[in-house]
């Protein structure tokens, strides 16, 4: 063991720096503002240093980054360094077996939630705390807060306030799933590139022009849009609030298909790099735009503007 704890302090260099960027993203999380956008990078010197490192050697580097963090802002660095461990350790793990991107987007998001549903259990029966109803009670407060200020509709009730709160209950589902991928996609992007500067190569995921989803998909999105059209508002079964939550996620998986499809016409049509970035941000905006993907996936659109 302590061999493998010289060696890995012995790898140079990197390791010690990018030791250094966790306990800055750590601190961050103490800055109001900042660590809204510094805490979606901070998985990132996790998976870094677990593929860099022997695993005494992390524990090591994690140990000591715990403590410094401890020390400085308290309880804090630790909840929210445990809380990106394990996510972080899954990722490594596959990339040290040479797994597919896919494979390892999925186990980071994954992880990731079941953390999250970790820490729900734990308020819950550890601290008291019942999250669901904390939320619901902020909801409250905050249209109060802006019914006082006369920034809501005349019409605007109780019961419209109960409504909502149920729904964003009930979407809540989708909601982590949702965080979890984008956590794990970004944390591939950037902790790829890194590897693959200190010389270890982790497989790409495919290219935005080559994504392209089952046309099974298609199946199930029209058929969750049946379901959707036939639910009331009132409902609240187990099936209601799978539909509720599989719709926007359909939703999401066929934006993404059209981004991809913007990405494909603009290497057939040779537009410059920045043309399909620009049309992502309507599609991320406006959701109906989604049937682009739809149609993409259903018919053979693609072939239309394939370069003979």
């Amino acid at each position: 063991m302590c061999r493998g704890v010289w060696n890995g302090l012995k790898t140079g260099y990197r390791p010690l720096l990018w030791s250094a960027a966790a306990l800055v993203l750590l601190f961050s999380i103490a800055v109001p503002g900042v660590n809204v956008l510094t805490i979606t990078f901070l998985m990132v010197p996790y998976v870094v240093l677990y593929t860099m490192l022997p695993a005494a050697a992390f524990a090591v580097h994690m140990l000591v980054i715990w403590v410094a963090g401890y020390l400085l802002i308290g309880p804090a660095a630790l909840i929210v360094g445990l809380f990106f461990l394990i996510p972080g350790i899954v990722m490594g793990q596959l990339y040290k077996k040479k797994a597919s991107a896919r494979t390892a987007i999925t186990g980071g998001t994954l992880a990731l939630l079941a953390q999250f549903l970790l820490e729900l259990l734990i308020l819950q029966f550890a601290f008291d705390i019942a999250l669901l109803s904390e939320m619901g009670n902020i909801i409250r407060e905050n249209i109060a807060t802006l019914s006082r200020d006369g920034l809501m509709p005349g019409n605007w009730t109780a019961d419209m306030t109960e409504e909502l709160i149920r729904t964003s209950m009930q979407s809540l589902p989708v909601m982590l799933i949702i965080v979890s991928f984008v956590y794990a996609a970004v944390t591939h992007f950037l902790a790829r590139r890194a590897l693959r500067t200190a010389g270890i190569e982790v497989a790409a995921f495919p290219q935005a022009k080559d994504w392209m989803l089952p046309r099974s998909f298609v199946f199930y999105y029209l058929i969750v849009i049946l379901f959707d059209l036939f639910m009331t508002t009132k409902d609240n079964t187990y099936f209601s609030v799978v539909i509720i939550n599989l719709l926007p996620l359909l939703r999401f998986a066929f934006t993404v298909q059209a981004i991809g499809f913007f990405f494909f016409l603009a290497a057939q049509k040779n537009w410059p790099r920045v043309v399909p970035l620009l049309l992502t941000v309507p599609v991320l905006l406006f959701p109906p735009l989604s049937l682009i993907g739809v149609i993409d996936v259903a018919f053979p659109l693609r072939k239309s503007f394939t370069k003979p």
